[in-house]
């Protein structure tokens, strides 16, 4: 950041205030998803953030970095959000009946071409921190605890940093992620699946999505069901129907999904391979897309298959709305 783009955003000069914001403009985005847990929340939240430091850059006096500054009011730009609306979950064992909002799928291009950790004070690798379990481990959190451990733990801010963001005490911000990283700990898989997919391998994850998204392609139950884990879990936010182990994922995909005829391709989400699943619509004469689903691994057994239902998840992924018969 130069002082000439600094003053000549001041001054009112749109360009430059978005030459001296986009290079921050991904890693924000993927901050906005990890406190909220909702891909569209998060864009909306990352365009009121711009707003606001775009309308607050006269107060910016530069005695923190740019990056600092923009993350502060992402951050309080969320807690707003997450204190006006229901918690976020992912079905899990007994679903709560009524009104619940679900996790959404992260899609892996949003994350840029950068791997590994945001910085060396940093816990958790991007593609760790983006991951099903820790998206869902976080929503269980208080506010300020999760925007404490994900500021300290996955983008490697320091206590002062952190308790700036959040108007505290360095105390009390280091008090947060305390409790946080206990409650994220009980939450969490031993393994991530970044452990899981380094050890198999590139071509080892390819040929675990051929193979399902073949069995899927053929409506054969039993082949996919062989690919599960005794206790795999099956859920389809945001409806609320859950199923765990083999014998009721069979049941569920004989009635259910492999009554239809199905195309799909591969994407990725959260960190994780992913399927886009595309129905055979009659009346219209096409696949149009319908489900992603997202594979959580243990080896080459697939643990758990998350259906997220809905057309407008695949934009986001680049994948068609539809194919063609």
């Amino acid at each position: 950041m130069t002082d000439a783009a600094l003053a000549a955003a001041r001054a009112g000069d749109e360009g430059a205030f978005r030459r001296l914001v986009e290079p921050y403009r991904v890693e924000l985005h993927a901050h906005c998803y990890r406190m909220l847990g909702s891909l569209h929340d998060a864009e909306d939240t990352l365009q009121e953030t711009l707003l606001a430091a775009w309308r607050g850059l006269a107060r910016f006096e530069g005695r923190s970095s740019l990056r600092s500054w923009l993350y502060r009011i992402a951050t309080n730009e969320c807690l707003d959000l997450i204190a006006r609306r229901p918690r976020r979950a992912l079905p899990v064992g007994d679903v709560p009946s009524g009104e619940t909002a679900w996790v959404e799928p992260y899609p892996d291009e949003r994350l840029g071409v950068e791997d590994g950790f945001a910085a060396p004070e940093a816990t958790y690798e991007r593609r760790e921190s983006v991951e099903l379990a820790f998206i869902a481990a976080l929503q269980h959190l208080p506010a300020r605890q999760r925007a404490a451990l994900i500021m300290r733990d996955v983008l490697g801010f320091s206590a002062k940093e952190t308790a700036e963001s959040l108007e505290t005490t360095v105390a009390s911000a280091n008090g947060a992620l305390r409790r946080a990283r206990d409650n994220v700990a009980e939450r969490l898989p031993e393994r991530s699946q970044q452990a899981t997919l380094r050890a198999l391998g590139d071509r080892g994850v390819r040929a675990v999505v051929t193979r399902y998204m073949d069995a899927l392609d053929r409506g054969d139950a039993d082949a996919i069901v062989a690919m599960l884990a005794e206790d795999a879990a099956w859920s389809m936010p945001p409806a609320h129907e859950y199923y765990r182990g083999r014998p009721a994922i069979l049941g569920f995909l004989h009635a259910g999904p492999l009554r239809e005829r199905w195309r799909h391709l591969p994407t990725r989400a959260n960190g994780q391979p992913a399927v886009g699943c595309f129905m055979w619509d009659e009346r219209r004469g096409c696949y149009p897309g319908r489900v992603i689903d997202v594979l959580t691994l243990d080896g080459e057994t697939i643990a758990a298959v998350t259906s997220f239902v809905g057309r407008e998840l695949f934009a986001p992924f680049g994948l068609p709305e539809e194919l063609p018969a």
